[in-house]
């Protein structure tokens, strides 16, 4: 039986029949004056919506949060259902194991708030937690070990934007991702790749491999229904007791028993301690637009805006869309944003963090004055810091806009896909392996040959570094662009790339979703290109000085766009299984 057996298939095919001359068959109609909708000149069409929209990357997941905006709740309530969602359906990245950022804009105030539930250091961490005998770091440690999981924030963040921001009890929002785990659902073929893909990782904890594997141990296959019980308590106790049912009591009883079995040092009280940050978001200027992002201790909406800051002083939009010419000035900035980054960046409880320097417009005009028009600089001429450490890709992001003008990005993981793998006993839930985010061994190479610097040391209730960049983009002082991506380090670029695509060479968010991507972050010194970059484009970049690889493809972005003919939305193709839905 489905959850919402009125929500059909078809609700989001209007976009495929505008134009065509077919009958729109989604619940959404379109009026004479809203012709011009979908321009014949694009490439690619997002999905048009005149109430609400959920863009995430878990298709059930979306639906459910337009189910509670049709049901009168505001974008606060639907991201919190999609995130207690997406939990069930989306485990390798989705969570309540783990942690993350959330932007809120409310209309009425014209405020936004930045929600820090990033995980913290258990308190008996410090910064030769994960180190052997020799000093030398040992990555199983902060990976797939007791000691890789931090104290998870994402049910306390969804409380108190719920609580606080929400119009709807906690009961109502969670309900459908209870009955989603205890009833279960089909296993997308998304899903069943994912699991096959890390079944060694996972399969090592007896309290995994039972929920996503079949009894005689072989794979989860597209169709089969995964039902999690385990899970389904964990969030009843949260729908009735609060954030209080996770923190304190019979869950947290049993995350800190499996952490200590695997090897870890949580303790009762790490849980019972932990807080939510409200911070004041980052803000810039970009060619007439607000760019809100978040702060530190995420390193991505600082870097956007600083590169956003040199990129104003060159004519992007003359240049033309990924143009050698334009990809060459984006990868240089990126290079000056990335070597501060690493340079700077940390906990901002624990260190200073420059930010006013860092988005200083004289500051991006002397970098634009270093920017040679036809040469790329070798990053070692730029200026050296100490580097961070991996980040995983297996993030995930969604975007959600009301009726009332109120806006949600929010960014969410569990580090690694799966995080550590390993699930709490008698709990359903997944534990992240966050504790890798930190700087394992300050000064020296980490296993990726990334060096670690001493502002994102490991040290305990400390938060570690990240480059998850949940933001909002204003127009007039209202929500215009919501964006954000899994990706790791790479977020940051994604990210900017959308707000460039749309701003300077005038995309709709489903082109600006779906256009090749490139990376640089100063070391190691190549320019990452997807595949689908014209050859064309890539030699002329060699020609520049660039070292060009094409590698996988980069990031997966849930995006909106919000218009006076209405709301318009894009889930990155990149990734199986997601999907935009608007009413």
């Amino acid at each position: 039986m489905s959850l919402f057996p009125h929500i059909k298939p078809t609700l989001l095919t209007l976009s495929l029949t505008i134009g065509l001359g077919l009958p729109a068959l989604s619940v959404a109609t379109v009026s004479a004056n809203d012709v011009s909708i979908y321009s014949q000149m694009a490439t690619a069409q997002p999905v048009w919506a005149k109430h609400g929209m959920v863009a995430s990357q878990e298709a059930l997941a979306s639906r459910i949060g337009v189910e509670i905006l049709k049901q009168g709740g505001n974008a606060i309530d639907a991201a919190v259902a999609v995130g207690f969602a997406l939990a069930v359906t989306l485990p390798r990245a989705g969570n309540i194991g783990g942690g993350g950022f959330m932007l809120v804009h409310l209309a009425k105030e014209n405020k936004t708030i930045a929600i820090d539930y990033r995980e913290t250091a258990p308190s008996k961490a410090h910064k030769d937690i994960f180190l052997d005998e020799q000093g030398n770091a040992v990555d199983k440690l902060s990976r797939e070990h007791g000691l890789a999981v931090g104290v998870p924030g994402t049910v306390m963040g969804m409380e108190l934007a719920l609580n606080k921001y929400g119009t709807l009890p906690l009961e109502k929002v969670i309900a459908p991702a209870i009955a989603l785990a205890r009833d279960g659902f089909s296993v997308t073929s998304d899903l069943a790749d994912s699991l096959a893909g890390v079944k060694p990782r996972i399969a090592q904890w007896p309290s995994s491999a039972k929920i996503f594997y079949k009894a005689d141990g072989s794979n989860l296959a597209f169709n089969d229904i995964l039902k999690q019980p385990e899970l389904a308590h964990s969030l009843s106790l949260i729908a009735k007791q609060g954030s209080k049912g996770f923190y304190q009591g019979e869950t947290a009883q049993k995350i800190v028993a499996a952490v200590k079995d695997a090897g870890g040092v949580m303790t009762l009280e790490d849980l019972a301690n932990y807080k939510v940050v409200e911070r004041e978001p980052v803000r810039g200027q970009y060619r007439g637009y607000e760019v809100v992002s978040m702060p530190a201790p995420s390193s991505g909406g600082i870097h956007i805006i600083e590169m956003l800051n040199v990129l104003e002083h060159f004519p992007i939009d003359k240049f033309g869309h990924n143009t050698a010419q334009t990809i060459h000035v984006m990868a240089e900035a990126m290079k000056y944003a990335y070597a501060d980054r690493s340079e700077y960046l940390g906990d901002p409880d624990f260190v200073i963090v420059p930010t006013a320097a860092l988005l200083s417009r004289d500051y991006a005009a002397s970098i634009a004055k270093k920017i040679a028009i036809n040469k790329a600089t070798p990053s070692s001429e730029i200026k050296p810091g100490l580097l961070t450490p991996y980040e995983s890709t297996q993030t995930t992001h969604y975007s959600v806009v009301d009726k009332f003008g109120n806006a949600v990005s929010n960014t969410y993981t569990l580090n690694f896909s799966y995080g550590s793998g390993l699930v709490a006993e008698g709990t359903g839930i997944l534990l992240n392996n966050e504790m890798d985010d930190f700087s394992v061994k300050p000064g020296s190479p980490n296993g990726y040959g990334l060096i670690g610097g001493d502002a994102n040391a490991v040290e305990g209730n400390k938060r570690p570094l990240s480059s998850m960049s949940p933001t909002i983009v204003m127009k007039d002082g209202k929500p215009f662009i919501v964006t954000g991506s899994p990706g790791g380090s790479r977020i940051i670029n994604i990210t900017l790339q959308v707000i460039m695509n749309v701003i300077d060479h005038q995309l709709n968010i489903a082109e600006a979703s779906a256009a090749p991507r490139v990376h640089h972050q100063w070391q190691p010194d190549y320019l990452w290109v997807e595949r689908s970059l014209n050859a064309d484009t890539i030699s002329l970049l060699k020609t520049k000085g660039h070292n060009v690889k094409v590698q996988q493809s980069i990031g997966s972005t849930q995006s909106i766009v919000v218009r006076d003919n209405g709301i318009m939305g894009a889930s990155d193709p990149r990734r199986a299984g997601s999907e935009a839905v608007g009413y």
